[in-house]
């Protein structure tokens, strides 16, 4: 039988890893759709979000980069938080 790791059971250490790594994970992730993003405006020539012929995909990927790259800043707040030793994991 597999043992499971209880949530908050983490020190602070290994925390700020695994929030490194999350992040690095995320800013892959906004890349990939900063690179679909301009591919799906170049094939319709348009690269004005406000212009109403603005490809439906790009919006809405734009908009899921855009709500990746808040949570990015939140992670980059909370790992700034672990690092100064601000947090105890069990009441974060």
């Amino acid at each position: 039988m597999k043992h499971q790791r209880h949530f908050g059971s983490a020190t602070p250490a290994r925390e700020a890893l695994q929030t490194r790594v999350l992040i690095a994970d995320i800013n892959r992730v906004v890349q990939i759709l900063d690179s679909d993003i301009a591919a799906e405006e170049e094939q319709a020539r348009i690269f004005d979000r406000s212009q109403v012929e603005y490809p439906m995909l790009a919006r809405t990927m734009a908009a899921r980069r855009d709500n990746l790259m808040d949570t990015i800043t939140a992670l980059e707040r909370r790992l700034s938080k672990l690092d100064q030793g601000e947090l105890v994991p069990e009441l974060a």
